[in-house]
């Protein structure tokens, strides 16, 4: 047994099973995996890593599995799969994972090769099984819930974690309290109506971090140039070079892109490094945009396709424009029921909120395209002709 000093959950404990995966060099190079990304460029203090998330994560994990009364063998599993869960994680975490999905056509959640090459004999060593593992990570296992569900600690952690780390004052969850009010049954989890609370400070969380936090304009464009620069570096590369490449840790992937034989990937790279970014020529949000078009976003590839015709009209580089469309936020939803003295209910019964929290999701979406700063008004002209955008009026820009 070892205790570990967590700066979001005080005193963590890490039994023998768990402290030989802590060391193992999966779960290591986490250490050098920033949580946010490229948010570092716009909350100084968000330099926490994937490694203090997935050691929180796994606190709550034993947490909730004591409290559902898990089997030893099952709550071995589920601590097991929270430490490991993120350990498929791309340079720069979600920065990287569309660029996985380009490459390797999988995504951070598919870690059984992982799993197996780095800590498979740890595992069984501790009676665990590696495929059983990587079930509850993908969500399909039965056990799955408590890190990968409507209520799950790992969103808990993350939450708690990124808002301490930035100063944001947005992502406070009492998790646990809404652990403790938590139940599990042959039939799903059920959440006790003194937990309602506690629940809806979640949904409000990921409302409120969603805009400030994991979707603020510069996090984005940071982004997006680091797509760029893996993009142009890649260009041509055989899938064993991609594969080496996305499971750098993220000085490795920087150092490698800052020396690239590709001009464009150094650039992008040195800007990044010294904070020299591209700017926003259009920051669009769905009433200005054909919704069905860009509903659930746009691929890397289709945002290249974009990019350069919106480059070629304007006279430029294709590398001179940037075009960001994420997907429109899916509707959040609690599949978990609430118990009262009576009955059990559907959340939405007990907390209207949810309606209010979706509509104001949506409304926080935006599409993005970026250039240089000499640049803006020439792309911005271009760019709503190529998109279809409705340019803002007068009025628009007054808030």
């Amino acid at each position: 047994m070892k205790i570990i000093k967590d700066p979001v959950h005080g005193y963590v404990e890490v039994e023998d099973f768990a402290l030989a995966l802590l060391d193992s060099p999966a779960l290591q190079r986490l250490r050098y995996i920033k949580q946010l990304g490229f948010s570092y460029l716009v909350y100084p203090g968000a330099n926490h890593t994937r490694f203090e998330h997935s050691l929180g994560t796994m606190f709550l994990a034993d947490v909730a599995s004591r409290r559902f009364g898990l089997s030893d063998d099952e709550r071995t599993l589920v601590v097991a799969a929270a430490l490991l869960h993120d350990i498929g994680h791309g340079p720069f975490s979600h920065a990287s994972e569309p660029l996985m999905e380009e490459f390797l056509h999988c995504t951070h959640d598919e870690i059984d090769e992982v799993v197996e090459e780095k800590a498979g004999d740890l595992l069984r060593a501790s009676a665990i099984d590696p495929d059983e593992l990587c079930a509850v990570v993908r969500g399909k296992h039965p056990l799955s819930g408590i890190i990968h569900g409507d209520l799950d600690v790992d969103r808990m952690d993350y939450l708690l974690r990124d808002a301490y780390y930035t100063g944001a004052p947005y992502g406070s969850v009492d998790a646990q309290r809404l652990i403790r009010h938590l139940i599990r049954t042959d039939t799903g989890t059920v959440l006790d109506e003194n937990g309602v609370n506690a629940a809806e400070s979640l949904l409000i969380a990921r409302t409120l971090m969603r805009p400030t936090v994991y979707f603020h304009h510069v996090s984005r464009i940071g982004e997006s140039m680091f797509q760029l620069a893996v993009l142009e570096h890649l260009d041509g590369a055989k899938k064993e070079a991609c594969q080496h490449l996305l499971r750098m840790d993220d000085a490795s992937c920087m150092h490698a892109l800052r020396t690239s034989e590709k001009p464009v990937a150094r650039d992008l790279s040195l800007r990044l490094y010294e904070r020299r970014l591209y700017k926003r020529a259009i920051y669009a949000g769905s009433d200005q945009v054909s919704t069905p078009l860009f509903e659930q976003g746009a691929p890397i590839e289709k945002c290249r396709e974009f990019a350069e015709k919106i480059a070629s009209e304007a006279g430029l580089q294709s590398h001179e424009v940037l075009v960001d469309i994420p997907a429109i936020p899916s509707e959040m939803s609690l599949g978990v029921r609430v118990k009262n003295r009576h009955t059990v209910v559907g959340f939405k019964e007990i907390s209207p909120r949810i309606q209010t929290l979706n509509a104001t999701r949506r409304e926080q979406w935006r599409l993005g395209v970026y250039t240089l700063p000499q640049h803006r008004d020439l792309v911005a002209e271009v760019g709503c002709e190529v998109l279809h955008i409705k340019k803002p009026t007068r009025q628009d820009t007054l808030f």
